[in-house]
């Protein structure tokens, strides 16, 4: 599997981790839902009371498995080679979190090491022993991706650099050696917060490295008068083309495309889009996510309230939704789960459920059973 894309978890292993106290407290409806779901999903969390955690979620919303978190959570990804996840602070954060679901071990903190941070996203080796993360080396304003043992304790064991400057997601391509990064080409320091410290300057970039010697194999910039278009999320569509999503520095009154497109050995390509769609997004992708099996690409946009699902083959908009602090998005059967920032979920049918004590965080991870 690539990308962020559906990974696979034991579906006995699952119904264990979900514990007999939380399936007996389910209506008899709501438990024969859980038993034949077909996919769990992994999100950060706020509670209503202001703490942080991490949870599993069935595909009704009903919530299976939490965890706490010292501090804000962002991106999960999933191993299914151990069967653990890993929830990743959100930038400038100094933590990520490793847990499995049956709760068969205590969850395992990692802090970054000096002079770095983590900017919230990782991936696993197709063999799940090394973590991968994207990293600031922030007083050399250098990206980087560290490496990881997860068979020793997660203990640090490298990096390489990122050839650019603020690296956000990254995806582990179907060849599992390749990995591409998204160079959001903003420079921070903890020093100053969530400060964007080079707007004049910046220069994003998406980059192809080998994660098994660092070697630099594409690097692709934006055009000079895109030059503050923050490249951030990105998934991979059922032809291995990468999609990527971007967050506009510039004006709010300039209206750039905000969605592309990266096929290797090709330069990027930025789809257009009808403009009533493209400024509903207030200049500012959320999340990317990619239903290989219905060939589209769904979007989001926080700043915007509003979503929108492209068919892959075309990048025509065919789908446009309004929804109130949408960001969270995950594949599921040929739509998409949605999460926002209020608390709702959302199904492909559009049936919806709103937690009374948690609120969603950005991403939103589907895991099939």
């Amino acid at each position: 599997m690539t990308g962020r894309h559906t990974r696979l978890i034991d579906r006995r292993d699952f119904l264990k981790a979900t514990g007999v106290t939380f399936l007996s407290s389910l209506s008899p409806s709501a438990l024969a839902d859980t038993l034949a779901a077909d996919a769990v999903f992994a999100t950060a969390y706020q509670r209503r009371d202001g703490a942080y955690g991490a949870a599993i979620l069935s595909e009704a919303g009903k919530i299976l498995h939490t965890i706490d978190l010292p501090d804000r959570g962002h991106d999960i990804t999933f191993d299914p080679a151990s069967g653990r996840s890993v929830v990743f602070a959100r930038q400038p954060g100094t933590f990520f979190v490793v847990f499995d679901h049956a709760g068969r071990t205590s969850p395992i903190t990692v802090q970054s090491v000096a002079g770095r941070h983590f900017f919230g996203h990782g991936v696993f080796s197709p063999d799940g022993t090394l973590l991968y993360a994207t990293e600031n080396d922030f007083d050399n304003a250098a990206g980087m991706v560290g490496i990881y043992d997860a068979e020793d304790g997660f203990a640090r064991v490298g990096e390489f650099p990122t050839h650019g400057v603020g690296p956000h997601e990254l995806l582990l391509l179907g060849d599992g050696r390749t990995i591409a990064v998204a160079n959001g080409g903003i420079e921070t320091h903890p020093d100053f917060g969530r400060a964007k410290l080079n707007l004049p300057t910046m220069k994003p970039s998406y980059v192809l490295v080998d994660r098994e010697n660092g070697a630099l194999i594409e690097k692709h910039e934006l055009p000079p008068e895109l030059h503050q278009l923050s490249i951030r999320h990105m998934d991979t569509d059922d032809t291995g083309a990468v999609w990527f999503g971007c967050q506009h520095e510039g004006s709010a009154t300039e209206r750039p495309a905000l969605v592309g497109r990266a096929v290797r050995g090709k330069d990027l390509e930025l789809i257009e889009m009808p403009e009533d769609v493209l400024s509903g997004f207030r200049n500012y992708i959320g999340s990317v996510a990619a239903n290989r099996d219905a060939g589209t690409v769904a979007v989001t946009s926080p700043q915007g309230n509003s979503y929108a699902v492209i068919a892959a083959a075309t990048g025509n908009v065919v789908v446009a939704r309004r929804l109130t602090e949408v960001c969270g998005v995950a594949p599921d059967h040929a739509g998409y789960v949605v999460t926002t920032g209020t608390g709702l979920i959302v199904e492909p049918s559009g049936r919806s459920s709103e937690d009374e004590d948690h609120v969603w965080d950005n991403h939103v991870l589907r895991i099939e059973t």
